[in-house]
């Protein structure tokens, strides 16, 4: 017989519950109720049909509360924070930080080095959505939002990414035009930097930069990339450079 454990959290000051099942009927009767569900798979319930499910474990009593309260965040669409610096918070993108890419695209300051540039908010917006369904869930890191502590404004994005063909992560940002000059970017990419080698357990980073694009080749530099060698990319020249991992 299955069972559905109740696992109380604390979200934001408030008391929630996380719901732990091995039984796929009751796991689907608590989704549809809105619930957030955590699968428990086991030798017994094999044949059952999980299909929807987006967690599970198998070894619920070797999991602490950290994995628990993630999986909560991620099934109601609670952004996980990343990592703090002095002036920002780095946390993962939610659909309504579309408006504010948006924005930032339309000035030439940075569109002119993207090579995807939604049509509209609402799209951007999407896009956010899908990517966070399918990114933070299967490989637990992305592109992430930048947000100023002061102003609570989302201010860029930075993050990591696999590019196909490649083996080692890519590192990449973003800082809105009104942003840029501040050492916004420098201060996000070294605190993201020190929370791949510590959290992500990345021995090495790439990173790939166009030849004009002087602030970000003497950001690389400074954040201690070496040049590697030129690529195409779409058939535009980049330089790829790479790092290596450094002891804090």
């Amino acid at each position: 017989m299955g069972y559905c454990r109740e696992i109380p959290l604390n979200i934001e000051a408030c008391e929630v519950n996380l719901y732990l099942t091995d039984d796929a009927c009751e796991a689907r009767r608590l989704k549809d109720a809105g619930e957030a569900v955590l699968v428990h798979f086991h030798e017994g319930n094999k044949g059952q049909d999980f299909s929807g499910f987006t967690y599970a474990v198998l070894e619920p009593d070797e999991v602490g509360e950290d994995y628990f309260e993630k999986v909560y965040r991620r099934l109601k669409g609670l952004p996980i924070q990343i990592c703090e610096t002095e002036r920002c918070l780095v946390r993962e993108m939610v659909p309504e930080d579309g408006q504010a890419f948006y924005d930032m695209y339309r000035s030439e300051a940075v569109s002119r080095f993207l090579q995807d540039i939604h049509e509209s908010p609402e799209a951007e917006a999407e896009y956010i959505r899908s990517y966070s369904a399918l990114q933070y869930a299967f490989y637990d890191y992305g592109i992430w939002s930048i947000v100023e502590k002061e102003s609570g404004q989302v201010i860029g994005r930075a993050g990591f990414s696999s590019r196909s063909g490649y083996e080692t992560p890519e590192l990449g940002y973003l800082i809105g035009e009104p942003w840029q000059g501040k050492g916004y970017a420098y201060e996000v990419c070294s605190a993201l930097l020190e929370y791949g080698q510590e959290e992500l357990e990345f021995d090495r980073v790439q990173t790939l930069i166009a030849p004009e694009n002087e602030a970000s080749l003497n950001l690389a530099r400074k954040l201690g990339f070496v040049y590697r060698e030129e690529i195409s990319l779409s058939g535009k020249a980049m330089g790829l450079f790479l790092r290596e991992s450094v002891k804090y």
